[in-house]
């Protein structure tokens, strides 16, 4: 724990504080882990947020959209093209009513964020997302407005879900670096659409409804 040697209350000198070996062995591990998240949040930021949103999908997509329905449990579930806003709006409400594939996430995240905490101190993960949160939550936000902009939606709502799905990718892509995980796990793939513009709404009965 950090020690604060005593002084004299007079003293002009600047309080000190000193670590032990376990802080600094601590603090040196986690240095390497926390740059790389903020390379990582810088290169998020410059990707196309939600710049591809209703388009054609072409063959990367669909490889990425089926390795996170293979990796998140549900082989069953196919994707299905979102092409207007006004669609979007109706898929995203419907998923009020849709929990597994919000369950099966949570599962996910809980186990990377154990095992981040493995890595890092309870202090440094906060530090870590909450750096991801800064860099791209004017970036998101931004970029959704821009996008729906063309279509004439105004809907806060609506927008506002976009973007908390966004930053919520990154921070699951963010556990993922941080623990490691492969490269086809599902929140690395389902930061991947997000990163190539489009909007992986959710999953509804058997369809997984893209944008």
């Amino acid at each position: 724990m950090y020690k604060r040697p005593m002084h004299d209350e007079d003293d002009d000198e600047p309080d000190h504080i000193t670590l032990s070996d376990d802080d600094l062995d601590a603090l040196e591990e986690e240095i390497p882990l926390l740059r790389g998240v903020r390379a990582f949040a810088e290169e998020a930021a410059l990707v196309p947020w939600f710049g591809n949103v209703g388009r054609p999908l072409d063959r990367e997509i669909r490889a990425l959209s089926r390795s996170y329905l293979d990796g998140l449990g549900f082989p069953d579930v196919d994707v299905a093209r979102v092409t207007e806003w006004a669609d979007a709006l109706d898929a995203a409400s419907g998923l009020d009513f849709d929990t597994a594939q919000w369950e099966a996430e949570e599962s996910l995240r809980a186990g990377l964020a154990s095992e981040a905490l493995d890595r890092l101190s309870e202090h440094g993960l906060t530090i870590a997302l909450t750096h991801v949160s800064a860099i791209l939550g004017e970036r998101v936000g931004a970029a959704v407005r821009d996008a729906a902009a063309f279509a004439e939606i105004e809907d806060d709502a609506l927008l506002n879900a976009a973007a908390g799905a966004a930053i919520q990718a990154a921070h699951g892509a963010t556990l993922a670096l941080i623990t490691e995980a492969e490269a086809d796990h599902p929140f690395h793939r389902k930061f991947a659409l997000f990163a190539r513009g489009r909007w992986p709404i959710g999953i509804a009965g058997l369809t997984f409804n893209l944008f």
